[in-house]
């Protein structure tokens, strides 16, 4: 059994994960935080819940950018979060 298995996740907490893990500024170091699974349960979590073709081009897309790994960020790189956001 995965990780994604062992923690049981509702519909809309995978919907979120994928969203942030599409987005450019959010590290997956913030996805563990509020979800609890490491970059490569993520990557299990999209290669599961995505067509093979968009989880294809996600993993082009994020392979070497800086922005997804909060050590690699410059330090002018902010995140800015809604005062209810986790």
């Amino acid at each position: 059994m995965n990780k994604t298995e062992q923690i049981s996740l509702s519909d809309g907490d995978i919907s979120r994960i994928i969203e942030m893990a599409w987005e450019d500024r959010t590290p997956f170091e913030a996805i563990e935080f509020q979800f609890g699974l490491k970059e490569n349960d993520v990557r299990e979590l999209m290669r599961t819940h995505m067509k093979r073709s968009s989880f294809k081009m996600w993993r082009k897309r994020v392979s070497g950018r800086t922005t997804k790994h909060r050590k690699l960020r410059h330090d002018d790189v902010i995140r800015f979060k809604a005062p209810d956001q986790k």
